[in-house]
C-alpha cells in the first residue's frame, strides 16, 4: 500500500542485477505454486505445481520488520510511517493483490492502479513469456503506481512463486527443489545460492517478492509438500537454517521474501490440498509448536519481510477455522508468541479450503479480522480484487473491522513497499 507521503523517504536505491540465463522452459501454471493435478476441472492450483521443470540448470505491533542482519540476529525495528490523506477506498485497495489472465494488464487495472487502490499484482505463468516482456509489463504498472492521481507513489509489490525445482513462474532458475538442497552436500551454501539466483531472475523481470521459502516440515516422503520436493527436510532444525539461509540471500539482492505456510503444511497427506478443499490437521498444540512453527522463529530473526498464513485448519490452537481467518492463530501464534511483526499475506483467497466461508467479499473481511495485512486475490480476474476492495472499504467505514487496526495494516505494508526497488 502506498500513498504521497509527507515525510521524508529513507528507501535504499536499488541496483538491478543483470538478467538471469533462461535455463529452462517456461513453467506453465497459475495461482501462486502451480495447476490442478491431470484431469481435475479445478482451476490453476495455488501450490501445486503446473509441470515438473526439466532443466539439468543447477505485524500487529506498530513495529516495522526492515530486515535481519548477516548474522540472523533479531531484525532491527523503526516506527512505522505515517499515513498520509487516503479515502477509505484507497486505504482498503492497499491491502489487496490483484492478478488478470494474458500477457497484458487490463485498462480496468491500471486505471485502478492510478487511483491507489492496489497493493500489488501476483504473476503466473499465462502472464509470462520471458523476463523481458516481464520486465516491460512490471515497468508499466510502477509507472501507473507513480502517477500523479495516485496518493501513494511508492513500488507496488510485484510477486510470484519462484520457489525452485518444480514450482517456478519465470524460465531460470533456482533450478534445485528445496528438498535437493536440504539433500545437497553443502546444503547452507546452496540455499544461499538459490536466494541470490531467485532475486536476480526476479529482479531481471522487474519483481520485488518472491512467494517463497517453503518453511515446511515435511512428515511423510511423497506426501502434498514432499510430493514434488518443496521441504528442505523432515528435521525442523535443517529447515530453519536453510529457509534463513535463503531468505537472508534474497533480501540482500533487494528481493522480499515470504515465508509459508504458518503454521505448517508438513503433516498435510497428499489429497490433502488446500487449493482444493477443506483441510483439517489434527496435530497436537506440542507438536505444532515444537516442529512445523521451529523454522519461523529464525525465518523472523533473519528479517523477513513477509509471512504467509495456510488455509488448513488446527483444532487444538483452539479454533477450527482455517488459520488465515483465525485470530487466534495470526495474533495469537504468530503475533504475540513469536513476536512476528512484518506483513502477513494470505494465500489464495480462492482456495477451495474456504468454501464455507462466503465468497470473496466476506473472505476477505474475515481475513482481515483475524489479523491478515495483505489479501491474495489469484484468480486472474480484476474482479476478485475489486470485489475485495469494495467489502474492505465497506468494513472500515462501519467499523465491522477495528479502524486503528486496519490502518496499523496499512502502514505495514507501506513501510514493505518504501523498502523495496520499484
Amino acid at each position: 500500500m502506498t500513498w504521497a507521503i509527507t515525510w521524508a523517504r529513507t528507501r535504499a536505491a536499488w541496483a538491478r542485477t543483470p538478467a538471469a540465463a533462461l535455463a529452462v522452459a517456461l513453467v506453465a501454471g497459475c495461482s501462486g505454486a502451480a495447476s490442478a493435478s491431470p484431469g481435475s476441472s479445478h482451476p490453476a492450483s495455488k501450490d501445486r505445481p503446473a509441470s515438473v521443470a526439466t532443466s539439468a540448470a543447477g505485524s500487529g505491533s506498530g513495529q516495522a520488520d526492515t530486515g535481519g542482519g548477516p548474522s540472523g540476529a533479531a531484525p532491527r525495528h523503526r516506527a512505522l510511517p505515517r499515513l498520509p490523506h487516503l479515502t477509505d477506498r484507497q486505504l482498503a485497495g492497499q491491502r489487496v493483490i490483484y492478478s488478470y489472465s494474458g500477457l497484458t494488464p487490463p485498462a480496468a487495472l491500471l486505471a485502478k492502479i492510478r487511483a491507489g487502490q492496489v497493493a500489488g499484482v501476483i504473476f503466473f505463468s499465462g502472464n509470462i513469456t520471458s523476463q523481458a516482456q516481464l520486465a516491460r509489463v512490471a515497468a508499466e504498472l510502477q509507472r501507473a503506481a507513480m502517477s500523479k492521481s495516485d496518493p501513494v507513489r511508492e513500488p507496488l509489490l510485484l510477486m510470484t512463486d519462484q520457489e525452485g525445482g518444480a514450482v517456478r513462474r519465470l524460465p531460470g532458475g533456482p533450478a534445485k527443489s528445496e528438498k535437493q538442497i536440504g539433500l545437497s552436500a553443502h546444503p547452507s551454501h546452496a540455499a544461499r545460492n538459490a536466494g541470490r539466483v531467485a532475486a536476480a531472475n526476479l529482479r531481471s523481470a522487474g519483481l520485488n517478492v518472491n512467494l517463497a521459502p517453503v518453511l515446511d516440515v515435511y512428515r511423510k516422503t511423497g506426501n502434498f509438500i514432499d510430493e514434488f520436493g518443496r521441504s528442505y527436510s523432515r528435521d525442523p532444525a535443517i529447515v530453519s537454517q536453510l529457509g534463513a539461509d535463503f531468505i537472508q540471500a534474497q533480501q540482500g539482492k533487494g528481493v522480499a521474501a515470504t515465508a509459508k505456510h504458518f503454521p505448517g503444511l508438513g503433516a498435510a497427506a497428499r489429497s490433502q490440498n488446500t487449493d482444493l478443499r477443506p483441510v483439517t490437521l489434527n496435530l497436537s498444540k506440542s507438536q505444532i509448536r515444537s516442529v512445523d512453527e521451529l523454522p519461523y522463529r529464525q525465518a523472523i530473526a533473519a528479517g523477513t519481510k513477509l509471512i504467509m498464513v495456510s488455509w488448513a485448519s488446527y483444532p487444538s490452537l483452539g479454533t477450527k477455522r482455517p488459520a488465515g481467518l483465525a485470530s487466534i492463530v495470526v495474533q495469537g501464534e504468530l503475533r504475540k508468541r513469536l513476536g512476528y511483526t512484518g506483513v502477513t499475506i494470505t494465500d489464495a483467497l480462492e482456495a477451495g479450503a474456504l468454501r464455507a466461508y462466503g465468497g470473496t467479499a466476506q473472505r476477505a473481511v474475515m481475513a482481515a479480522t483475524a489479523g491478515m495485512d495483505l489479501v491474495l486475490c489469484s484468480a486472474q480476474n480484476p474482479s476478485q480484487g475489486t470485489d475485495a476492495v469494495t467489502a474492505l472499504t465497506g468494513a472500515y467505514r462501519d467499523s465491522s473491522i477495528n479502524r486503528a487496526k486496519f490502518r496499523q495494516a496499512v502502514q505495514r505494508i507501506l513501510a514493505l513497499r518504501m523498502s523495496l526497488p520499484g
